[in-house]
């Protein structure tokens, strides 16, 4: 009976530590991914103005330079812009958006920037193109600053909960 308890004990530990640090993670993953997203957009400015790249071209090579999940979001619009049968860009890139957005770490202000590149990729001039997408990294920085000070909050606090919480209830069960 003692040796069932213990190991309950240090399962119950190990579960809380785990959900502590798993919810540290994510605020370790948002920065990073946000700073990617940045990158993403800023090499897709280039892939305009420079390279004058179609965009089913340019999504399946941002896919190519990105970590997943972002990835998926620039290789599922890839294929979509490319087997498309007539949906504009911005509802292929509205579905995909939110269809990509759970699997990553960011939040709403992220997404309703992204989404609001939707109306005008592929449909307006190059140079509005790239005033919309140097307006979306310029508010994705601001995003940016916001997660890293969240980071410096709330990593450590979530960690620390984790293991107290988990020490707390096997304290409570002997």
């Amino acid at each position: 009976m003692k040796m069932l308890k213990f190991v309950g004990g240090v399962l119950i530990f190990g579960a809380a530590s785990m959900y502590g640090f798993m919810q540290a993670a994510h605020y370790v993953r948002r920065p990073k991914q946000i700073r990617i997203l940045i990158g993403a957009l800023g090499r897709m400015e280039t892939e305009i103005s420079y390279a004058l790249t179609p965009l089913p071209e340019a999504f399946a090579s941002l896919s190519k330079q990105v970590a997943d999940p972002l990835s998926t979001l620039f290789r599922l619009m890839s294929e979509r812009l490319l087997g498309s049968n007539g949906e504009s860009t911005k509802d292929l890139w509205q579905m995909t958006v939110k269809e990509v957005w759970a699997r990553t770490s960011m939040r709403q202000a992220e997404q309703e920037v992204i989404l609001g590149l939707g109306p005008v990729l592929g449909l307006s001039d190059r140079s509005d193109q790239i005033k919309h997408l140097r307006l979306a990294m310029s508010q994705l920085q601001s995003e940016e600053t916001d997660a890293r000070d969240e980071q410096q909050r709330y990593e450590k606090m979530w960690k620390s909960l984790g293991v107290l919480i988990g020490a707390l209830v096997v304290i409570l069960m002997y």
